[in-house]
């Protein structure tokens, strides 16, 4: 059976067969990939009878996917002109929208026109930067001397001071209590240069932008009306827009602890808002804003690519995710960088707090202005207490990349972003639980020590009200209102920001319920 010819012809029928087949489908594919047909390289004839060799029967699908291969052939090679089809699709259909909105109702489409002009600013910038940026940086760059060069600097800089003497002295003349809170300042800058790390290294330049920028920021949000106007709006809507956790946070716990339960009213906030940052971080926009808010304080201040951008994140997240914007730097920076992102990140408010601490009631155009403008000056005082000595790697921006985070999709993003909030939620309420059980321990005792020497009402508050009195008075603070900012400064500075922030609350809420303003000698409420 074993020598039976017949057999042995079906065999070797049968591995020719399967041979064929398989050099012939690695030709198939290879031409796919090519981009050409199979075995175009053979003539007609040649093609017939090898596959009437190969096969019994002849394969011929792949004629039926000649007009699929050149369709994406032709999609590949003109895909960038498609891409300027969509969006000049999509632009037409976003103005002619725009236009439409505005002639039913221009005031009620006002947000959306400006939102528009703005971008439409950057978009500009961007284009000119592109095409016109080394002409215009080589006509811009001084030509001369250095000396020509740094004598006019120093002009600029006595000009400066001396405009802001002249602005100072017609502003305070009315009120002159204002000038208490220039002279803290002024404190406050000696205070942390007696503490310096490098008195002979420190950058002036640095300091005097950081303070600079964050006194313009200041008098466009406090004393012109278009910016205290459009800090307002910002304020407003965001106040709106966190309205909107209530959907989820309704559903999961129901609308009765929502309504009664801090935990479930204040908590759930946390959770959106990281997942809109999440979501902001993968799609490029925070990047983008980041960048530009580094740009501004960099070519101002003098420093670094990293610990500006560090400092710029720190306005929208929080002290442990700003620094992995920068991640891949962190070895190489140097101490007083690193300073910078320590002292960066308890300047500011982060984003998921500050979502909190609006739900508690307090000012949200304060808090968000409060929160831009502590950047710079984060950066200027840092840069005073540990100036640079050391050569840093990164004094240009050049080669310094954020990062978009892992996730592969918008649905990826939001989700990662809520499930890193359920961390950041459980630290929040394990701290409130702990430092609230600490506070009224810390004060029961106290009280208790205060009752053998006939002292009544001996408590922590008490205690930072007279300690911390000074620095509430030289930061500007009405003096009968410095004992209440003192207690929430030390709170903030030895226990908690979220406590603080809570307090913060409950004196506003006796003000607009029209409490008493003072109660025996203790205030009920701040002045407005």
């Amino acid at each position: 059976m074993e020598n039976d010819p017949s057999r042995r012809r079906e065999s070797i029928s049968l591995t020719s067969v399967a041979k064929g087949l398989e050099n012939m489908g690695a030709d198939f594919l290879e031409s796919l990939e090519e981009g050409q047909l199979p075995r175009s390289d053979l003539k007609p004839t040649e093609i017939r009878s090898s596959w009437s060799e190969a096969a019994p029967k002849p394969f011929s699908r792949w004629r039926n996917l000649q007009p699929a291969l050149r369709a994406g052939s032709f999609c590949r090679e003109h895909m960038q002109l498609f891409r300027w089809i969509g969006t000049g699709l999509l632009c037409t259909g976003f103005a002619g929208f725009l236009l439409v909105a505005c002639l039913l109702d221009f005031q009620r489409a006002l947000a959306l026109f400006v939102l528009t002009c703005v971008v439409l600013t950057f978009l500009g910038h961007r284009l000119l930067k592109r095409l016109l940026g080394p002409k215009l940086r080589k006509f811009l760059k001084p030509q001369g001397h250095p000396r020509l060069l740094l004598w006019f600097k120093r002009g600029l800089a006595l000009a400066a001071f001396l405009g802001l003497v002249l602005w100072l002295s017609l502003d305070t003349s009315q009120r002159p209590e204002q000038l208490v809170s220039f002279a803290g300042i002024c404190v406050f800058i000696a205070l942390l240069f007696a503490c310096s790390k490098h008195h002979c290294a420190v950058s002036w330049r640095a300091v005097s932008w950081g303070l600079g920028l964050q006194f313009v920021l200041g008098l466009l949000v406090i004393r012109t009306e278009p910016g205290f106007i459009a800090f307002e709006w910002l304020g407003e809507q965001i106040r709106i827009f966190l309205s909107y956790t209530e959907a989820g946070s309704s559903f999961v716990f129901g609308e009765a602890l929502v309504k009664d339960v801090f935990a479930f009213q204040v908590l759930p906030i946390i959770v959106f808002f990281s997942c809109v940052i999440s979501i902001l971080y993968h799609v490029g926009l925070m990047q983008w804003v980041i960048l530009k808010i580094a740009w501004l304080m960099q070519v101002t201040m003098g420093t670094t690519a990293t610990e500006t951008l560090s400092v710029a994140g720190n306005i929208f997240v929080s002290q442990t995710e700003a620094p992995l914007l920068i991640r891949p730097y962190l070895a190489d920076m140097t101490l007083s960088e690193v300073h910078v992102v320590m002292t960066g990140g308890y300047a500011t408010i982060a984003g998921s707090l500050l979502g909190a601490y609006i739900s508690f009631g307090i000012d949200a155009t304060s808090l968000i202005a409060a929160s831009v403008m502590a950047a710079p000056c984060a950066l200027a005082l840092s840069k005073l207490v540990y100036p640079e000595v050391e050569e840093s790697k990164f004094r240009r921006e050049e080669g310094v990349k954020l990062t978009y985070g892992d996730a592969q999709n918008l649905i990826e993003a939001a989700s990662t972003g809520a499930a890193i909030s359920v961390k950041v939620v459980a630290n929040i309420a394990a701290n409130l639980i702990a430092f609230l059980a600490m506070l009224d321990f810390i004060n029961a005792a106290l009280s208790w020590l205060g009752d053998m020497v006939d002292v009544q009402g001996l408590s922590f508050q008490l205690i930072c009200s007279y300690i911390l009195r000074p620095v509430a008075f030289l930061m500007g603070v009405a003096w009968e209102d410095c004992p209440v900012v003192a207690e929430l400064l030390g709170i903030k500075l030895f226990l908690n920001e979220f406590v603080a922030y809570q307090e913060l609350s409950k004196y506003k809420q006796r003000r607009l319920a029209g409490a008493e303003e003072w109660v025996g000698d203790r205030k009920q409420w701040i002045s407005v």
